[in-house]
Order: C-alpha cells, then sequence, then structure tokens
C-alpha cells in the first residue's frame, strides 16, 4: 500500500525513509539511494547481482536496503540491513537503517532504540532527524519531531525534512508557518511539496481548499479521497502523521482510502516471495549456476512486485528469531565474564533470564531472548537502559550457532 500511495497523493511519504543511509556509497547523491540515475527496481536488482559475487560488500548492503525501502519493501530492508551490520556493527548506517524501517512499517516505539544507537556510534541528527522526526511524529510528540526535522534541515534530505515539518506544524495547528515552511519548495514548483500544500489545508480545516490544492497537484483525484481529507481535522496527532506520511487511516478506512487513491492494496506483510530468502541470496560465495530452463521462473508466476527485476526469486525463507545482543567478542570467556558483570550492575532485571551466546565465523554475541516480537524485545532494551546497560536487537540467521552461556 505504502508504495502505491507514494507514487499518488502521498507520493513523498518514503522519500526520506532511510535518510541516514545515503552516504553508504562512493558517490551517493543527497538524498539518494543511488549514485546512478535509475530507477529503485534497477538500483535494487544492480545490487543484488553484485552482493552474489560479494555478499559483504558493505556499501552495496546498504545500498539495497534503501533501494528496498523506497520499494516500499521494508522486510527485504531489515535483511539487508540486518547483513550490513554483521559485517560493519560499528557503522551507524545500519542502526539507522533499522529505525527507518520501524518507522515506515509503523512501529516508532522501536525505532527510537535504533536511532539512540546510531547516535552512539557516531550519526548526527543532520542525518538521522528526518526519520526520527518522524518516529516521534507517529507517537504524537509533535515538538520533538519539529525540533529533529529542524536539525534535518542542514543534513542530505533537507527537502523532505522541510516537508515532513511543513505537516507537523500543520498538525500542530500552525497553518501560516506550515505554508511558510513549505514555501521554498513550493517555489521551485516541486511536485511533492504541491501534495504537502493539499495536507496542510485539509489538516487545518480547509477541506474545500485541501480539494483544490489536490487537483492542481493530481487532476481528478479529488473526488475519490475528499471523505479521507475531510476526516483529517478529526483524528488524533498521531493518527494524522500516519494518515499524511505513511497513508494509513485508522480503522476499516485505511483500504478504502489506499483504494480510492491507487487501485488494490499491496500490503506489507511476511510472505516468502519477496526478499524473506535473502539469507540464501548473501550466504552463496559465488555467483549460482543459472538454473536449467525448467526451473526458471516466468515472469507471470513471479510476484507483480519482482516480475520487473532481474531479482532470482528467492529461497524457501528463513524465520530468524530477535534477540538482544548485550556484548560480543572473541573470546566467549570473556562474554561470559562480561554477563557476571552486568548482572552485578542490575540483578533484579537479569534474575532468570538465561544469557546465550551466538557463534559466527568472526565473532561471539551475548545475547538474551528469544522474544515473541520487536515490541517485548524493546520494552526490555529500554528498561535495560535505564540501568546503565546497553543493547540494541538482533536477528539471527540461519548459520548462526546459538546455545546457552556454558558459565551461567
Amino acid at each position: 500500500m505504502r508504495g502505491l500511495l507514494r507514487s499518488t497523493l502521498a507520493g513523498a511519504m518514503l522519500a526520506c525513509a532511510g535518510a541516514a543511509v545515503v552516504s553508504a556509497g562512493p558517490a551517493h547523491a543527497s538524498g539518494s539511494y543511488s549514485p546512478y540515475n535509475e530507477t529503485a527496481s534497477a538500483a535494487l536488482a544492480r545490487y543484488v547481482r553484485t552482493l552474489a559475487s560479494d555478499p559483504r560488500d558493505f556499501a552495496t548492503l546498504i545500498g539495497a536496503g534503501r533501494a528496498a525501502l523506497e520499494l516500499g519493501d521494508a522486510q527485504a530492508a531489515a535483511g539487508f540491513f540486518a547483513r550490513a551490520d554483521e559485517v560493519n556493527p560499528r557503522s551507524p548506517l545500519p542502526q539507522a537503517g533499522m529505525g527507518a524501517v520501524s518507522v515506515v512499517s509503523g512501529e516508532p516505539q522501536a525505532a527510537l532504540p535504533y536511532f539512540t544507537r546510531a547516535q552512539q556510534l557516531g550519526a548526527t541528527l543532520a542525518t538521522v532527524g528526518c526519520d526520527r522526526g518522524l518516529a516521534y511524529d507517529l507517537l504524537g510528540r509533535q515538538a520533538d519531531a519539529q525540533s529533529d526535522y529542524r536539525s534535518a534541515l542542514g543534513g542530505p534530505d533537507a527537502e523532505e525534512a522541510r516537508r515532513r515539518l511543513a505537516l507537523s506544524l500543520a498538525i500542530s495547528g500552525n497553518r501560516a508557518e506550515a505554508l511558510q515552511t513549505l514555501t521554498p519548495l513550493m517555489a521551485k514548483r516541486d511536485v511533492a511539496a504541491g501534495r504537502t500544500r493539499a495536507f496542510i489545508l485539509a489538516l487545518t480545516g480547509d477541506p474545500s481548499g485541501a480539494m483544490a490544492a489536490i487537483n492542481a497537484a493530481m487532476p481528478g483525484n479529488s473526488a475519490g479521497v475528499a471523505p479521507f481529507l475531510q476526516r483529517l481535522p478529526g483524528l488524533q496527532a498521531g493518527q494524522k502523521a500516519a494518515a499524511v506520511n505513511l497513508g494509513i487511516f485508522p480503522g476499516e478506512t485505511d483500504a478504502r482510502y489506499a483504494a480510492a487513491v491507487s487501485g488494490p492494496v499491496v500490503t506489507n506483510s511476511v510472505t516468502t516471495d519477496r526478499l524473506a530468502g535473502i539469507d540464501q541470496i548473501l550466504r552463496q560465495p559465488t555467483p549460482a549456476a543459472p538454473p536449467a530452463p525448467s526451473q526458471t521462473w516466468a515472469a507471470s508466476t513471479m510476484p507483480a512486485s519482482y516480475a520487473a527485476r532481474p531479482v532470482a526469486p528467492p529461497a524457501a525463507a528463513f524465520q530468524p528469531k530477535i534477540w538482544l545482543q548485550l556484548a560480543s567478542g572473541q573470546d566467549v570467556n570473556d562474554l561470559a565474564a562480561s554477563y557476571r558483570r552486568l548482572k552485578r550492575k542490575s540483578q533484579d532485571m537479569l534474575e532468570g533470564i538465561k544469557p546465550y551466546v551466538a557463534r559466527s565465523p568472526d565473532r561471539a554475541r551475548l545475547l538474551i531472548g528469544p522474544f515473541r516480537g520487536s515490541s517485548d524485545a524493546e520494552i526490555l532494551s529500554e528498561d535495560l537502559q535505564t540501568a546503565g546497560i546497553s543493547s540494541f536487537k538482533w536477528s539471527s540467521s540461519q548459520s548462526d550457532r546459538i546455545a546457552p552461556l556454558a558459565a551461567e
């Protein structure tokens, strides 16, 4: 749904998703996932071809995650960013990317620890402010959101930060400042700014003006979305932010809103026919031999969103488990000592929690979990942070060997 809405009424809603990762490539233009003048689909195909021969190419993993986000495939993006974090855990880019994934997936609370970790690793508000600002907007924290957006005005995604700032100001009821904020983009005849202006008018109680603005930006579309534009002022602040930034309306009207704007709804549910099998793609040390003709998927049998790409259909999906990583290193004995130190810092919080070790070729990770979902992991992570214990969410892969920590 979000990819469809991006090309119509909410045309710019994901342009800033993953803002902090745009500098990953050697020649990335400001605000772009690719140094080439190509579509997101073509960029993703190019990145996957590169990863087939070099699955640990950090810049390519980041670029692939960014392209997947641009296509509205948050699940695939998460896979690429997770792999990038394994390659270079000291870079802020994978953490910022995972934060962006959580934001566009409608999980703003889960996104915040990722941005915190990205900043701890060196990211600046100029690069993460656009995405973290949207997380705050979705949580109804408009003042915090606006502060972050203003910080991002000097970063690589300044124009999208300006659009989001204008929308946030409108959500706060400040119509005059919202329109004034948008003026530089309107002067440039920015198409996305025209749509943003329509939302500003709707958010501040001028549905007729909003419909006129929609007709100017997208002729013929106002009738289909008029009921939803009229509903905007009555929503709660976080719901308003979700509607105008992510194309999500509360309740049953969500699907009708998407259909009215852009036709059939495409959900963001977990399936095995997207890039859920990214583990299998990235683990091949050399490019796989072309399959026999009888094994090749015909374009008509591929998912519509991938039919136009030179991207191979993924293998059966491995379902990763969610853990919290507390430490990492080469020596498991050191990890046991680390856990004992952590327990001394917060005996109550860690009491009864069994630690585990995940072994990969280059390191061992001290983990607790697994968790039923992201929210459970983030809640504990935030609690641990209050006790001075840093942790971050980590997803296991099929090749990871996980066992209880022997010393416990």
